[in-house]
């Protein structure tokens, strides 16, 4: 199958093309509609295929959990490694798909490292993450950002404040999650680590509000956020906070997902995830 026909099913899931221009364009791209039919079930794959921790793995205990949030109460996967040390804490930030099984996987590998991970689902205002990823893009458009970013503050508050945890805690997001991870770094100066992947960068005023450490991850093929890289890193500096960026040369946006083997790197996410844990390690778990 052609990369471009791959790479337009991405703009639609990133929310960069309606239904109804990507439908137009795969038609186009595939020379009929009814092979443009007989390609989407292809394009539209189960989130979980690529599942690398087991929902039942032996050394976690997982559950799902409501918190108070600034819509009210808010839906979240919680997932710990068993036994009753307390741990630092992780929220895990969802792409624009929602909290699907690939989040959900990725707090568990996440709680392996030695952490309380818990990833909300932002889409909670609205019901709650429905098992249609196109229909989870549209939704997270309705979602209002001022009390969508209250709801990810507020599960910082919740980790931090939890009876199981050190009271330090971390924050990761991928795509729309990397944006958001941003921005709570911006307003949570509770936060002690952010890891953004490929997420656009906060306003230049709001930077000096960082309290945090920023591990910034990008991708070199992924010129629309690459473009705010110069502004973000010049607000950094003039800022002093302490950061470290890496820039993945080949990868494309979205490759850590390995739910989608289009843009999936495998060697660029791998690198990414262990200096993604040898940082929380760093910064959450040494006194």
């Amino acid at each position: 199958m052609d990369r471009e026909i791959f790479d337009l099913h991405e703009d639609h899931a990133q929310d960069e093309l309606s239904r109804r221009v990507f439908l137009e364009k795969l038609t186009v791209f595939a020379g009929s509609a009814a092979t443009a039919s007989a390609l989407l079930p292809i394009l539209e794959k189960n989130q979980a295929w690529a599942g690398a921790v087991p929902k039942d793995d032996a050394r976690l205990q997982s559950k799902h959990i409501n918190y108070s949030g600034a819509t009210g109460e808010v839906k979240a996967y919680w997932v710990r490694p068993k036994g009753d040390e307390k741990l630092p804490g992780v929220v895990v930030i969802h792409e624009n798909r929602g909290l699907n099984a690939h989040i959900e996987d990725v707090a568990r590998r996440v709680a392996l490292e030695g952490f309380l991970a818990m990833a909300p689902d932002a889409l909670s205002p609205l019901g709650g993450t429905p098992d249609d990823q196109n229909a989870a893009v549209a939704m997270i458009a309705k979602l209002d950002m001022g009390q969508t970013l209250g709801n990810f503050v507020a599960a910082v508050k919740y980790l931090k404040s939890h009876p199981m945890s050190t009271g330090k805690v971390g924050v990761v997001g991928f795509c729309w999650g990397g944006a958001m991870t941003n921005q709570v770094a911006v307003h949570s100066p509770e936060v002690a680590a952010a890891v953004p992947y490929y997420g656009m960068p906060p306003a230049s005023e709001d930077v000096p509000k960082i309290k945090a450490s920023l591990l910034l991850h990008y991708a070199g093929l992924d010129e629309r956020i690459n473009a705010g890289i110069p502004r973000y890193e010049a607000a950094l500096k003039a800022a002093g906070v302490d950061y470290q960026m890496f820039m993945y040369e080949g990868a494309q946006h979205a490759f850590n997902n390995d739910t989608n083997p289009e843009r999936y790197n495998k060697e660029a996410a791998e690198l990414a995830w262990r200096r993604t844990i040898a940082f929380f390690k760093k910064k959450l778990k040494t006194r």
